[in-house]
């Protein structure tokens, strides 16, 4: 049942951010309290990234009254915080569509609002893009201040101290809000988490960055030192600057981002004075304002529709275990066996299934946090030293670290193994998730072997495969979500290196399926059976090195080949095909169709939906290979015409 709607009658007088500039700031300390409110009735409703949006409401209504939105751009990073942002800007009556088909996207989007002038689906992004603005700006484009909001583990990434290296040498007025929230999806890792901390530590003393010795002296004894270290750390008076400091930032901080009496004078203040790039450092609560929230190991991150009142998620129980909790265990049994087995995973444990290997093996599991390029390139260096490193990335993740893929991995070949989880279409996250390319990026790169498992049996035996493989880089990919529910063998098999392995057997018409869709795959051969066709059904397994004994075997006896591959243009069937084309396959007629995502984005909805968008239902694939035969049904088989 829908949740009971909040009483917000000081968010009922907001139709866009020009309406917080006439509040008075008592009321705007209200409305966050009424936006909160808001925000968890909707979510309730339609899941979503819940504990980071509620970190932000304080800063979000506080940015809106300071700032002139939409000609000031505002930028979230990542783009899941932003959820109070899109209520306040003209589409609360939108948001109980959050993340459905033909609703709003969970991230910013600058096809949906004036108010989203850079879309953020990953993280680190930012600051860069901040900075492009900021030099439109200057250059006479009709733009006024450029601010970056990042948080939520986004500091992390090298992306985002490349962009404030370069902001801070260009010198340019531009503000950064570093929303300091205490944890990503995972608890944050490394140095910078550390360094935010000690920052944090000495609050509520560093408030602004014009503390006076005056002001200190006035404190009792044990908290003047305190006030004076937190001074010296803004101001540098001892030599000892900031880190943001040293990039060429003003610094001001850290200050409470859920108190409005900071927040505004010190955006304000900001907005008055500067002249060049500022960094003001913002500490929030994720999940704040909700008990259950904050009181979850993982704050509440991504949830499932839930009981506001109790904070209860209805997440399915049972059933058919998914391909992560797979993975996960597989490749824990296979550390049991093989103490050189380690992982690495980019700020998620959890969501990569690592988190069932760290808990048994906390030693040989590595959160890098947001930072593939270095995941990637960490492992190569493992790898190079003679363990076996399995890298653990989603799809679209892995994309951001390419470079390193092919010149730290591919080139020197080393034995890096990539689990790809979130191939193909994830669903309510949208094409910003979506699992596209990884097929075709990697398939291109020489002495890459590239595998995917077409249900979670198939899994378990890519992940031994991958374990037992020491010539070059290995990968293989598997869906979100539940397997297909086949019996899962009690140890991986070790498979043949690019042999792939026929599941039917036919006379008219051959599929050859790579990858998860086999189930749809199964039921368009059943459609076709009963329309009286004879179908092979063949899962590839291997894109690279492909089987091309059997590949040639399908094309000589069948009238028509049909790839299916849950992946871009590009991808496996292209790969089948060059291969056909070398053998001149093609020059007696055969065939040939693939089925795949089209040249385009696929919007946010259900998988099976987006499927659908996508053409690659059963009954599409039937369609296709229908299409095929009635086409070629006079052609006489390679085989034959010998």
């Amino acid at each position: 049942m829908p949740s009971e709607k909040p009483h917000t009658p000081l968010l009922d007088r907001v139709a866009g951010p020009s309406d917080l500039r006439q509040m008075p700031d008592r009321d705007l300390a209200r409305l966050a309290q009424e936006l909160r409110s808001e925000v968890i009735s909707a979510v309730s409703e339609t899941g979503g990234h819940l504990g980071s949006s509620l970190g932000v409401v304080e800063l979000t209504v506080a940015i809106h009254a300071v700032f002139s939105t939409p000609m000031d751009k505002l930028i979230w990073d990542v783009g899941h915080q932003c959820y109070p942002h899109k209520i306040l800007t003209g589409r609360r009556d939108r948001i109980r569509t959050l993340r459905q088909k033909d609703g709003l996207s969970g991230f910013t989007k600058r096809s949906e609002s004036p108010y989203d002038p850079f879309g953020a689906a990953h993280s680190s992004t930012s600051i860069s893009a901040a900075l492009g603005f900021a030099v439109g700006r200057d250059m006479g484009q009709a733009t006024g201040d450029a601010i970056a909001v990042i948080g939520d583990g986004s500091i992390s990434a090298g992306m985002a101290y490349e962009a404030m290296n370069n902001a801070g040498h260009e010198g340019r007025r531009l503000f950064v809000i570093l929303n300091d929230n205490e944890m990503s999806i995972a608890p944050p890792v490394g140095a910078m988490s550390s360094y935010l901390s000690r920052l944090y530590a000495n609050e509520p003393l560093a408030r602004m960055a014009s503390l006076a010795e005056g002001f200190e002296a006035a404190m009792p004894a044990p908290m003047r030192e305190g006030a004076k270290r937190a001074r010296q750390l803004v101001t540098g008076l001892t030599g000892s600057g900031t880190l943001f400091e040293e990039l060429g930032f003003e610094y001001v901080g850290p200050i409470d981002g859920h108190d409005m009496s900071q927040l505004l004078p010190v955006l304000r203040a900001a907005r008055t004075r500067a002249t060049g790039p500022v960094l003001i450092h913002c500490c929030t609560v994720k999940g704040k304002g909700y008990a259950p929230a904050e009181t979850s190991a993982d704050k509440y991150h991504g949830v499932a529709k839930f009981d506001v009142a109790t904070g209860a998620q209805n997440k399915s129980s049972g059933g058919t275990p998914s391909y992560t909790s797979i993975f996960g265990q597989s490749l824990t049994e296979e550390a049991a066996r093989d103490p050189d087995i380690v992982a690495v995973t980019a700020a998620m444990p959890s969501g990569t299934g690592l988190d069932v290997m760290a808990a048994r093996f906390p030693a040989r599991v590595f959160d890098v946090g947001i930072a593939e390029q270095h995941a990637v390139t960490f492992a190569a260096g493992m790898a190079a030293s003679g363990l076996k490193p399995f890298c653990a990335i989603y799809s679209t993740f892995l994309q951001r670290g390419y470079d390193q893929v092919v010149h730290d991995v591919a080139l020197q070949g080393l034995p890096v193994r990539f689990a790809i989880d979130r191939a193909g279409l994830v669903g309510a996250d949208g094409a910003t998730h979506a699992g596209a390319f990884d097929i075709g990026y990697l398939s291109s790169l020489p002495g890459f072997t590239v595998m995917a498992a077409a249900d979670e049996a198939e899994l378990k035996h890519m992940v031994a495969t991958a374990a037992a493989h020491d010539a070059g880089p290995i990968a293989f990919r598997y869906p979100r979500g539940s397997g297909m529910g086949v019996a899962i063998p009690e140890r991986g098999q070790v498979l043949k290196i690019g042999k792939g392995r026929v599941l039917r057997e036919g006379t008219d018409v051959a599929i050859l399926s790579y990858g998860a869709h086999l189930a749809e795959c199964i039921e368009a051969v059943d459609l076709l059976e009963r329309e009286g066709l004879s179908v092979t059904l063949a899962d590839a397994r291997f894109a690279k090195p492909l089987d091309i004994e059997l590949v040639m075997q399908l094309a000589e006896k069948h009238r028509a080949l049909i790839t299916v591959e849950q992946g871009a243009e590009g991808g496996f069937g292209s790969i089948v095909m060059h291969a056909l084309a070398r053998e001149g396959a093609f020059d007696r007629g055969l065939a040939m169709r693939n089925v795949c995502l089209p040249d385009r984005f696929i919007d946010q909805a259900s998988p099976a939906d987006m499927y659908a968008d996508a053409g690659m239902t059963a009954a599409d694939i039937a369609a296709t290979a229908r299409a095929a035969s009635e086409r070629t049904a006079r052609v006489v088989p390679l085989s034959l015409a010998k």
